[in-house]
């Protein structure tokens, strides 16, 4: 009897060795990882845009800074502050968030102090604050409605503690505009616009200022006070600043980068100048990892050359002062991604100008008319991207589905537009509650206010969010995704594969779209026979036999092989 037991347990473990080796075994994957587990680049990366007051409400106390209203005089809050504050976006990266979410660097919109009070909203149907943060006013303070310098701190310490790169919206192209509020603090505006910018800081169409001009450069863009980059001279401190320094003598401690203090005089600079000392303070004083510039076109290349120089020395600065610190041990250059409108995935003159990426709005496109809405067209795409991005390091480009400035994409196809976009060669944005299905909010005739609405963390879909969550996190995990060489290896069900092998990493998947049921998938042109391959979205996992492996698709007929080696 005992003989007949020990055949039986034989022939069992025959059995697993031999479905292990066709394929269709299921092994254990305990202690294993990817091949590119714990690489870093840019030219992958996902990056997570958040506005940050439409993110998370962390401090309820610091919701109505400079006396603003979360509902304005007309009872709307289209563009009002809703409250969301870095505290808020802290506490997600403590909860796991991004980090469940693949996310490699989270783009939070200008931190630095914005104009006070409100213009009026298209129409005049609603009262337009800055709580985008496009209408500067100080770069050298945190904006009360954000947080303390000290939660910010702790913001790009949290990030960094889970390799996450935190990058700053910034502009260079404009000021806020003139709100009433701001005249009567600061003593500006009818009879005494002299103490506002100043004429040679900005063009104006107010009385004593130049008025815009014609071209991209000296345009006054949607009616906003143009900052004088052109100038290359000393042009003195604008006398807003002057006057509102005066008032920050003492007690503002809290806001004030400290980094920014001894900026707060004159330093004998061109405006540019002056930008470019405050913006790089904040990389000098918490270690930020990129910028994302606004209205790049509309700012002289060599001022965007300046400030990515000034950039890396300010970001090697930290790393030296802060040895031991996470991220001080991280070699990449600082991150310069830029706004041209419009721009596809074409390597032109900004890429020589101190860019290392550009927003691509050509794949949503402008007007919904974008590659990204029809599922065809992926080979294509994703064969022109790869050739185009991944042979010349140099060049790439940061694709979306969604934005703040275009539109939202189909809330119902968000399972297709995600699948697309999180497979695309280059870097990608996932702009926040689109892995959600945050619904579109009121934007009255301003349709991209609409855009801009609150996170629905009372009303996420599932569905979705686990969706995003294993695409996203096999492309964090996998190199190859987004910077690796593509190759059709089969029209139906549509699959491919990218390989990655660069500085003596070898990286590789494939892909299966379109899959239905059980699938066996020919891996020999990328695997090797003997290799342990994990689906990433049911996360089981065979080893490769005779070059081929099976897998059971479910409903969403994703496959997203992944090849796992011991630690």
């Amino acid at each position: 009897m005992r003989r007949l037991i020990m055949s039986v347990a034989s022939l069992l473990v025959s059995a697993v060795i031999l479905s292990s080796c066709t394929g269709s075994g299921r092994v254990d994957t305990e202690g294993m990882v990817t091949t590119s587990e714990d690489s870093f680049s840019w030219d992958d990366a996902t990056v997570y845009f958040a506005i940050t007051d439409r993110f998370k409400n962390g401090d309820e106390s610091n919701d109505s800074s400079y006396g603003r209203q979360k509902v304005d005089e007309m009872g709307r809050d289209i563009a009002t502050f809703h409250g969301g504050d870095i505290k808020g976006v802290t506490e997600k990266l403590e909860e796991g968030y991004f980090r469940d979410l693949g996310v490699d660097a989270i783009w939070i919109t200008a931190p630095y102090e914005q104009i006070h009070g409100y213009v009026k909203g298209t129409s005049d149907e609603f009262q337009h604050y800055p709580f985008h943060g496009y209408y500067a006013l100080d770069w050298t303070m945190m904006d009360k409605n954000m947080g303390t310098v000290e939660e910010f701190r702790k913001f790009v310490d949290t990030a960094h503690s889970q390799g996450i790169r935190i990058v700053m919206d910034v502009v260079m192209n404009h000021v806020g505009y003139a709100a009433d509020k701001d005249m009567e603090e600061f003593g500006f505006g009818d009879g005494a616009w002299d103490r506002w910018w100043g004429s040679s800081w900005v063009r104006s169409d107010k009385e004593g200022y130049e008025k815009g001009g014609s071209d991209d450069i000296t345009m006054t863009l949607a009616g906003l006070p143009d900052i004088r980059t052109e100038e290359t001279g000393d042009v003195g401190l604008p006398p807003i600043l002057l006057t509102k320094w005066a008032k920050e003598a003492e007690g503002f401690d809290d806001w004030i980068v400290p980094e920014a203090k001894n900026l707060r005089s004159d330093l004998h600079l061109s405006p540019a100048g002056y930008i470019t000392e405050w913006l790089t303070a904040w990389i000098r004083e918490f270690g930020i990892d990129g910028f994302r510039v606004d209205t790049a076109k509309h700012v002289e290349l060599e001022r965007w050359t300046g400030l990515s120089k000034k950039a890396d020395e300010a970001l090697e600065d930290w790393r030296d002062k802060n040895a031991g610190k996470s991220g001080s041990d991280w070699d990449e250059s600082f991150w310069m991604n830029g706004e041209v409108w419009g721009h596809g995935v074409v390597k032109d003159r900004y890429f020589e100008g101190g860019f290392d990426s550009l927003i691509n709005f050509t794949f949503q496109g402008e007007k919904k008319n974008g590659p990204a809405y029809d599922m065809d067209t992926m080979e294509s795409v994703f064969g022109n991207y790869a050739d185009a991005l991944n042979e010349d390091t140099s060049f790439n480009v940061l694709s979306y589905i969604s934005q703040h400035d275009t539109f939202l994409y189909d809330r119902k196809r968000l399972i297709n537009g995600s699948t697309y976009l999180m497979l695309l060669p280059g870097a990608v944005m996932v702009f926040y509650g689109d892995e959600t299905a945050r619904p579109m909010g009121d934007g009255g005739s301003d349709y991209t206010q609409g855009t801009r609405s609150g996170m629905n963390w009372d009303s996420i879909d599932e569905e979705v969010l686990q969706h995003y969550r294993k695409i996203a996190s096999f492309r964090h995990r996998n190199i190859a995704v987004g910077a690796g060489d593509h190759l059709m290896l089969k029209e139906e069900p549509y699959t491919f594969s990218r390989v990655y092998s660069k500085d003596g990493l070898d990286n590789r998947i494939v892909a299966v779209i379109g899959a239905k049921g059980k699938t066996t998938i020919d891996v020999s042109s990328v695997f090797a026979d003997g290799d342990t391959i994990r689906d990433a979205y049911s996360m089981e996992a065979v080893v490769v036999r005779k070059g081929k492996v099976t897998f059971t698709a479910d409903g969403k007929g994703l496959i997203l092989l992944e090849k796992l080696v011991k630690k």
